[in-house]
């Protein structure tokens, strides 16, 4: 069927949307409608068996092992209704999108449950920014106040404006430099009053598990995100201390090694005599541990001028999670505890479901998940 051309010379609307629509095929553009996976499929996901999903890098942008990460059963005891709050990963840590509601099969004490809904969340979240501002080196502290400060405003521009974000500093002391405020507007000017000091000690062990401590009465969803070289000078705590602290303190820490950055500075400025004796390997190893045992993760960009990426991983395995709702079909003591298990599967044949990326390949998918719940403590909502 031949299309006809008006007299101005410009197409009837029917074909200029058809145009609009084969220029977004040719551009390889595509509409993203995955926080409704209730009722709206996905222009990735190709049918009920088999789930595409977009191009993801082939490796973690985090270093290290992935820690624990926190998620969260909640019961309602006048309804019965569970609600889960889970996470679907690939091997790298990358959230796997577009699993819609038939594709998930939740078992109570090994009774498979009735789904009432899945949806995608995108929780608001509370962070402490804890940034290293000093240490022994007079003339590199200067540099490293530019590279966290650099840092840390780079955060700002991707907390959203429900989130919440308190800012601390450490040298000899921590020191809180702004209480939690919702968004960024009232804290980016405050990254440029921070000033170098002189000779001063670099107390991470110190600082760390105090923010910790204040961490632990923030309620809802949160995280410690931490700008430092890894180096501590004279903590009166041990790196023991701050292990446990970390594996206790129920708040992830995401730590950003600015140790690279520095030392590039330091090459450029003919200063790495300055930092010959420090013990780079050792400050890496201490870091990428105080991220596991935390259930956060560790990340070593080669500078500071562009951190988006990493904050935007960062932000995504923080706050986005796949909420699936129940009601329990287990009639037993609410003190008892329940076992969950959660599995994806086709939802034509009820075998394992299939997940491939945008070129065809398949991508491995790991549920992560509470798997027990006492109905009278998750009245409240249960998280580990």
């Amino acid at each position: 069927m031949q299309s006809t051309v008006r007299k101005n010379g410009s197409l009837p609307r029917p074909s200029l949307v058809w145009l609009v629509l084969w220029n977004c095929l040719l551009l390889g553009q595509n509409v993203n409608v995955h926080d409704q996976p209730n009722d709206s499929p996905d222009s990735h996901a190709a049918t009920e068996g088999e789930v595409r999903i977009p191009n993801r890098a082939a490796t973690s942008l985090f270093k290290g092992e992935q820690g624990k990460q926190r998620t969260e059963i909640h019961y309602d005891p006048a309804t019965g209704m569970v609600t889960i709050k889970l996470l679907v990963q690939d091997p790298s840590g990358y959230f796997i999108p577009n699993i819609r509601r038939n594709n998930f099969v939740v078992y109570e004490n090994g009774v498979r449950q009735k789904i009432a809904t899945v949806d995608i969340e995108h929780a608001p979240v509370s962070l402490g920014l804890l940034m290293e501002c000093g240490g022994r080196h007079p003339s590199l502290n200067k540099d490293l106040v530019e590279e966290v400060t650099r840092a840390g405003r780079q955060l700002l521009e991707v907390v959203g404006r429900e989130d919440k974000i308190a800012i601390w500093k450490y040298a000899d002391a921590v020191e809180q430099v702004a209480g939690f405020t919702p968004g960024a507007e009232t804290a980016d000017f405050l990254f440029y009053k921070i000033q170098a000091p002189g000779v001063s000690e670099a107390n991470l062990y110190d600082a760390l598990i105090a923010v910790l401590e204040k961490m632990k009465t923030v309620a809802g969803r949160r995280a410690v995100i931490l700008l430092s070289t890894g180096v501590d000078t004279f903590s009166k705590a041990t790196y023991g201390d701050v292990l446990k602290a970390a594996r206790d303190a129920d708040t992830p820490v995401y730590v950003i090694s600015v140790g690279p950055a520095l030392r590039r500075v330091a090459e450029l400025n003919e200063s790495r005599g300055l930092i010959a004796g420090i013990d780079w390997r050792k400050a890496e190893r201490e870091l990428q541990e105080i991220a596991r045992v935390s259930g956060g993760r560790f990340y070593t960009p080669p500078e500071t001028l562009d951190l988006s990426v990493t904050y935007d991983d960062i932000i995504e395995n923080l706050k986005v999670r796949y909420v699936i709702t129940y009601k329990s079909s287990t009639v037993a003591d609410p003190n008892s505890p329940r076992a969950v298990r959660v599995e994806l599967v086709n939802a034509k044949n009820g075998g394992p479901l299939q997940i491939v990326d945008a070129n065809g390949k398949t991508i491995h998918a790991k549920v992560i998940f509470q798997d027990s719940y006492i109905p009278s403590a998750a009245g409240k909502g249960t998280e580990k």
